[in-house]
């Protein structure tokens, strides 16, 4: 099995892992133009447990989000280049606007977001802590985001 999995492949996988007590991580998001704030935030996402997920958005569900101009990469080449990072164990795509439905199936022992997230608001919290997980949040580096890139672009070639 590849890294890049189905949400069915990953559910089995994900009892396999909880049988050898392995602390499962999870954390999402569109991803949509890999940079170094993702890759340091996966990062130390991963210190957190011994196997990181990322759930992705799928690009209609990106667009539902971010708007019709998003995304840049498609969700095939977005899920590959996540999953071509060392720290990254399995991305998983997702349709839902939010991550509620996968989080729900898989059960994360720890549920990781940006630290631009409320803790109190981050999707899948009570599930995650109700199975005995907990939610943590990271910071990110300031000035590198997907929104930053495209708007220095557009600057530069406008």
């Amino acid at each position: 099995m590849g890294k890049v999995v189905t949400q069915e492949e990953f559910i089995l996988e994900r009892e396999q892992l909880r049988a050898k007590n392995k602390r499962v991580i999870f954390t999402n998001g569109c991803f949509d133009i890999l940079h170094r704030g993702h890759v340091e935030y996966l990062s130390r996402a991963k210190k957190l447990g011994d196997v990181l997920i990322v759930g992705v958005n799928s690009d209609a569900s990106v667009r539902r989000i971010k708007g019709e101009k998003r995304p840049i990469v498609p969700e095939e080449d977005r899920a590959a280049l996540l999953a071509a990072l060392a720290v990254v164990d399995f991305v998983v795509l997702f349709e839902e606007d939010t991550p509620l439905e996968l989080i729900s199936k898989i059960i994360p022992d720890v549920l990781v977001k940006g630290a631009d997230w409320n803790i109190e608001n981050v999707v899948g919290k009570n599930i995650v802590e109700a199975h005995g997980g907990e939610v943590r949040t990271i910071e990110f580096i300031p000035n590198r985001s997907t929104t930053n890139i495209i708007e220095r672009v557009l600057e530069r070639y406008q």
